[in-house]
């Protein structure tokens, strides 16, 4: 059949800023265009690329790729809670010709994301069960980094899939551009006892705060967050929005050279563009899903940074 691409940021801020982006009306209207888009391909199966801060996978088992049987999302702020609508025997045959082609992603049988999934889903798709979609799990967040070619590489392997499951099939990415949220999710290790052992355990050990006291905390910084913003406490700087980072990762990807990734030195980009420049790994795999698909180059519809909502603002498609 046809394939669709989206990739397109994410941010809690979007929902909670102080004050509104210089860019508000454009980002809203990039939104809005990819929606539009989504809807006018009318997708039957939806493959979503995300990460996870802290909600859903943690550092007792941390998986570099997951692929979820069925999902629910948790009510983080910036996200929408409820449950995916998963085929199941489709995402298990997707895993078995993975296994096949020498890509082994973790499964889970009850996968839990955040809005590095939902938010985008939301936008792109008006709820979290319109479509059937498959949710695949990067970790972003922690070292050791994924390297860029094992991305590709899932993406490929999962495009040459999709393509013989005779449906229209968007490949949906979540995350990005440069942002540096440390503040909320910060290096294991480095944070107070209950948010290291939150980190560790997802709640089970006993010194470590609950997932609803995590939430709770969350929602609260990030409110103090967009004030600070605001008050001009944090700085683009601070938050390594970096338009020349962007760039050239968007010269790559718009030119379609995606195996240029495969040599990139990821500590100098999360140097230059914040942990956050890791959720492009989500970019990559969606990208050379649709490519190995026979997908189109994608184009740019929006680029801004946008310091009030946190991040470098992005949305491509094909």
């Amino acid at each position: 059949m046809s394939s669709a691409l989206v990739c397109a940021s994410h941010s809690p801020l979007l929902y909670c800023f102080d004050k509104a982006p210089e860019d508000w009306e454009a980002i809203q209207r990039g939104f809005k265009e990819a929606r539009s888009f989504v809807e006018e391909f009318d997708p039957e199966l939806v493959f979503v690329f995300g990460s996870d801060h802290f909600n859903g996978f943690f550092l007792n088992l941390m998986p570099s790729f997951c692929v979820g049987f069925s999902a629910e999302a948790t009510a983080d702020i910036g996200g929408f809670s409820g449950a995916l609508d998963v085929p199941a025997d489709i995402a298990f045959s997707a895993v078995e010709h993975l296994q096949s082609e020498g890509v082994d992603p973790a499964v889970s049988y009850q996968m839990t994301v955040d809005h590095a999934f939902s938010q985008t889903i939301e936008l792109m798709m008006g709820s979290l069960n319109a479509v059937p979609t498959i949710p695949i799990f990067i970790n972003c967040i922690t070292k050791p980094f994924v390297p860029f070619k094992r991305t590709r590489l899932l993406g490929e392997s999962l495009g040459r899939f999709a393509k013989g499951l005779n449906k229209r099939v968007l490949f949906l990415a979540s995350g990005g551009m440069s942002h540096h949220p440390r503040r909320y999710y910060p290096v294991f290790g480095e944070a107070e006892e209950s948010v290291t052992a939150l980190q560790l355990s997802g709640g089970r050990l006993k010194q470590s705060m609950s997932s609803q006291q995590c939430l709770d905390r969350l929602e609260t910084m990030h409110e103090e967050g967009a004030k600070m913003i605001t008050r001009g406490e944090r700085t683009a700087a601070d938050m390594r929005l970096s338009k020349e980072s962007d760039d050239r990762f968007l010269d790559v990807l718009l030119g379609g050279r995606i195996k240029e990734f495969d040599s990139w030195n990821q500590d100098e980009l999360v140097e230059q563009g914040g942990i956050g420049s890791m959720e492009l790994q989500a970019w990559i795999a969606a990208t050379a899903a649709h490519k190995e698909f026979g997908g189109s180059n994608p184009s740019l519809d929006l680029y801004s940074v946008a310091p009030e909502i946190g991040i470098a603002c992005g949305i491509v498609h094909s």
